[in-house]
């Protein structure tokens, strides 16, 4: 009965170490727990069994446990739970609207200093130089800087 509860409570050390080191790291939870279930394992394997076969159980766990976290890294046993893509796009490159400096736009909310004009069919969003605007009043595309947009009153 003695074995069983050792055995048991070694394997399940080595899970929660092998968790709290593959799939939860930084919590530290799962890893203080398996260390103390780890413990408690050995320790009763010193205490009820005798010293020289504690020992026994002490290598072993400690060789086991390497061999695990050895193979685990090396053979990318874990590959399959990372995630492995990578996100290319990027933020508004298909909505990418084509305004040109000179380009005139009907405000559609008040620019103080920056809101959303109408160029043709296309609410952009804008920045003036400083000046405020209200709602319905024309502007004129003075820069663009990549997607933003300044305009000045017409």
């Amino acid at each position: 009965m003695e074995w069983i509860t050792i055995v048991f409570l070694l394997i399940f050390s080595l899970g929660l170490i092998v968790i709290e080191i593959i799939f939860i790291p930084g919590t530290t939870l799962f890893g203080i727990a398996g260390f103390a279930f780890g413990v408690i394992g050995i320790y009763i394997g010193f205490h009820n069994l005798g010293t020289t076969t504690g020992f026994i159980v002490l290598s072993i766990f400690l060789a086991v446990s390497a061999a695990t976290i050895y193979y685990s890294f090396k053979s990318q046993a874990w590959q399959r739970f990372a995630l492995n893509t990578a996100i290319t796009s990027k933020v508004n490159d298909e909505h990418k609207v084509v305004i040109k400096v000179g380009d005139i736009g009907k405000a559609v909310s008040a620019l103080r200093p920056s809101g959303k004009v109408q160029f043709d069919d296309k609410i952009v969003e804008v920045h003036t130089t400083g000046s405020f605007l209200e709602e319905g009043g024309f502007v004129s595309v003075i820069g663009v800087n990549h997607n933003k947009v300044f305009v000045a009153p017409v």
